[in-house]
């Protein structure tokens, strides 16, 4: 596919494949991945049941959005379709637990779940049809991450502009658009793709309102390429396309790299820490030091944590964090959290985050640009460490997969546990009806209609 196509050909080819793709095509590996997505995303959802700027966003489109087929799944209310994504999609990436791609450097289920669910149950679908849609979503969304490069990364929330493409091709996929409708989706998508990181030195809301929004604008796009909305046909690649305003180092031969072979859903990671993911090698090297010289967190003079260039463009600037979601992205809280607790979950930040003892083993810690690392960045992300310790010894710590990478994924068990964690942190749904929804998740390709997930018939 690669070798025929034109510099001009690769937005069409990637609409294509969004337009195509059966479910009797994908390997059931790569389906199996997608259900272990779908029920972690699922407990990234309820577990933002609470927070503040989630319950904006679902007021507004509860307020503003009227009646409709589509669950909002922290409140059990229904609404239209675009306004049930925009909801799910903030309270999904309010956690810091929805998943992420290393190489994109992207967040797909926060953005590809909230639009396909919505769209499934508006428009009656089978569960293969979502799970074939929503493994669109991945596929594209995965590569045009990875087509804006690093320099994107460095300014723009690939989530929130990467993201709204993904949501418009996933759901292209489930309307059953034309290759050519759906390159208008994706067109659409594009030139409202948006979201800037400029919010964390403010300890902003923003991060919610990018998911929300690429999912909802997403989901807008391809329903109106359905309808005849025409749109760029180069919005990605084209001279003022996304990457002409948006990346200096973009590739366009990543848009269509093993379309049909490689698998990105597949190479997705879970998150473990309820933090930023750039935290979690760092974090995980850590507990390897800790653990294999038995050293307990006031043994520890000093951390170094040896980060990519990534790392310190997100986390750098937060250096005194004032709320638990800008703490998230504060390499010292996340590693003060760690060596207290052994793991930095929703209870840890929630009870300890400004803790007089995390606050002065923060001070303690400082990030480090590590050649190694920053080479390796964005494929893997090796997490290293040196630890100098209060009897003077120095220590080195390494982990090259962090935990959820795919290479030391979470087992089913791990999931599922994971799921009910988080709901119940959220408090949206009871044990049983937690259980009982993640049931059904697992056997989501059985159904013959994609119904409401919590709240009856």
């Amino acid at each position: 596919m690669t070798a025929a196509l034109s510099v001009t050909d690769y937005s069409a080819a990637l609409a294509g494949f969004a337009a195509t793709l059966r479910y009797e095509d994908i390997p059931g590996d790569v389906v199996r991945r997608a259900e272990d997505l779908l029920v972690d995303w699922f407990g990234s959802v309820l577990a933002g049941a609470n927070g503040r700027p989630v319950r904006s966003i679902v007021r507004f489109a509860q307020e503003t959005g009227g009646a409709g087929p589509c669950e909002v799944l922290i409140t059990r209310a229904r609404t239209t379709p675009m306004m049930a994504a925009m909801a799910n999609g903030a309270s999904s990436h309010y956690a810091e637990q929805d998943d992420v791609h290393n190489g994109s450097v992207f967040h797909p289920a926060t953005v590809v779940f909230p639009a396909t669910l919505a769209a499934a149950q508006a428009i009656g679908a089978t569960g293969r049809e979502f799970l074939a849609a929503s493994i669109v979503g991945y596929e594209v969304g995965i590569r045009v991450g990875e087509f804006l490069g690093r320099s994107h990364y460095r300014v723009f929330h690939t989530t929130g502009t990467a993201g709204t493409v993904a949501s418009a091709a996933a759901v292209a996929r489930l309307l059953k658009l034309s290759p050519e409708q759906a390159l208008n989706a994706i067109g659409s998508a594009g030139t409202q793709a948006a979201g800037l990181w400029e919010f964390l030195r403010d300890a902003a809301d923003s991060k919610q309102l990018h998911a929300a929004n690429a999912a909802a604008t997403g989901l807008m796009a391809a329903w109106l390429a359905r309808d005849g909305f025409t749109a760029a046909r180069h919005i990605l690649e084209g001279p003022q396309g996304m990457a002409a305003g948006m990346s200096t180092d973009a590739d366009p031969r990543r848009l269509i790299d093993a379309l049909g072979t490689r698998w990105a859903t597949a190479e997705t990671s879970f998150k473990w820490h309820a933090s930023c993911r750039h935290t979690h090698p760092a974090a995980d090297a850590l507990l390897a030091v800790m653990r294999d010289h038995r050293l307990a967190p006031e043994q520890i003079a000093s951390v170094v944590a040896h980060v990519h260039q990534g790392a310190i463009d997100v986390l750098g600037p937060v250096t005194a964090p004032a709320t638990v979601h800008q703490s998230k992205f504060s390499m010292g809280t996340v590693l003060a959290l760690v060596a207290r607790h052994g793991h930095a979950g929703l209870q840890e930040f929630d009870r300890d985050f400004l803790a007089p003892a995390t606050v002065e083993f923060r001070d303690r810690v400082r990030m480090a640009l590590d050649a190694e690392v920053d080479a390796a960045y964005p494929k893997r992300w090796i997490g290293k460490v040196t630890v100098a310790t209060t009897d003077g010894r120095t220590l080195h710590g390494r982990v090259d997969e962090p935990k959820g990478d795919p290479g030391n994924t979470l087992t089913r068990a791990e999931i599922e546990a994971k799921a009910a964690r988080l709901a119940s942190f959220g408090g949206a749904a009871n044990a049983d009806e937690t259980q009982q929804a993640i049931t059904r998740l697992w056997r989501i390709a059985e159904q013959p209609r994609v119904g409401p997930l919590l709240g009856g018939a």
